[in-house]
């Protein structure tokens, strides 16, 4: 899970370089940052569901 966690985490931060690097693709960057916080706040909850049981 930790994995795939970290993949995403880089497929998104790519995804936010490349919008920031190409003006058209303003949009892509903020879809990748966007992403990448969703994905880390999911990680915070699941990892802090799982200690408590």
């Amino acid at each position: 899970m930790l994995i795939l966690l970290v993949v995403l985490l880089v497929i998104w931060l790519i995804a936010a370089v490349v919008g920031f690097a190409f003006k058209g693709l303003l949009w892509l960057a903020i879809i990748g940052i966007i992403l990448f916080i969703a994905t880390v706040v999911i990680a915070f909850i699941r990892r802090a569901a799982s200690r408590r049981s």
